[in-house]
């Protein structure tokens, strides 16, 4: 009997993530099917608990239900406890326990494509949502020196700040706009954004939350938005000769490790981030 894998929000018909895990499925020859499942609020706990039938390994969860899902799960492990969401639920004999990936994505795309070691850096963080504190807690782990979060609204970003203390890096709040993040900038050795400026039908899309000016050359900027592949803020980063990742990255290695989880199988990373470009190309 094939085995059952998808995601599942609200909405869900934007995600790429049933073309590029089932690109990985196939390759693999692995008898699965991936599928997208939009499911209202209410029905979250009718549907995680649907879960531990014969034949369903899990499920990966997008917004908004990465929080909700947590009191229907049998277990839940260290990286979810501490990001406080779930994005990938897996099935052992109908067992369920929660995973959060987005951390370890994020790692495994800035060390593998963009050659990045944390480990002693200076690191600007550009929004405090709930992706910031995914990659501040995967940052801090990996022991950066500094992590300067800049945010609309401060109290946000001490909240962060905090976060990163916990982990024995220096945690250091300002706000998103003003001379602070110019300097910011200009010292960092990665700068992530997790906003939704520039972010396709966003309400800021033709938006950068950096001015061109405070973009060296020296710098990687990694920008979490995936649409479109290329942002302002980082078609500002390669004009000044700057390394450049975009947010299509991590999405994908964030899929490839839950991907690992399910199967027991190395992620064929590179089919899985061809499928992926091709899909948001094609958009």
């Amino acid at each position: 009997m094939s085995a059952t894998l998808g995601i599942i929000g609200y909405p869900i018909a934007h995600s790429i993530s049933p073309i590029f895990q089932q690109a990985a499925l196939d390759h693999c020859g692995i008898d699965a099917t991936y599928q997208a499942y939009e499911v209202a609020s209410d029905d979250v706990g009718r549907f995680v608990n649907d879960l531990r039938r014969d034949g369903s390994w899990g499920i990966n969860v997008t917004v908004p239900h990465k929080e909700a899902v947590i009191p229907h799960l049998d277990e839940v492990d260290d990286w979810a406890t501490a990001a406080g969401a779930v994005n990938t639920i897996v099935n052992r004999d109908g067992h369920l326990t929660g995973h959060n990936t987005d951390g370890l994505g994020f790692l495994r795309a800035l060390q593998d494509e963009g050659g990045f070691v944390p480990e002693g850096s200076r690191v600007l963080i550009l929004g405090a949502g709930g992706g910031a504190r995914g990659v501040v807690l995967a940052l801090s782990r990996a022991k950066v020196a500094t992590l300067i979060i800049a945010n609309r609204t401060l109290e946000r970003a001490q909240r962060l700040a905090e976060l990163a203390h916990s982990s024995d890096s220096k945690g250091i709040a300002i706000p998103l706009g003003g001379r602070d993040l110019i300097e910011a900038a200009w010292a960092a050795d990665l700068i992530v954004n997790c906003t939704t400026i520039g972010m396709s039908h966003g309400p800021d899309e033709s938006g950068s939350p950096l001015p061109a000016a405070s973009i060296t050359s020296t710098v990687l900027v990694n920008d979490l938005v995936y649409n479109p592949l290329e942002t302002p803020l980082l078609k500002a980063a390669a004009q000044v000769g700057a390394k450049c990742l975009g947010g299509i990255l991590m999405l994908v290695y964030q899929g490839a490790a839950s991907f690992e989880m399910w199967t027991g199988r190395d992620a064929p990373v590179e089919v899985m981030l061809e499928a992926a470009t091709k899909a948001m190309a094609s958009r």
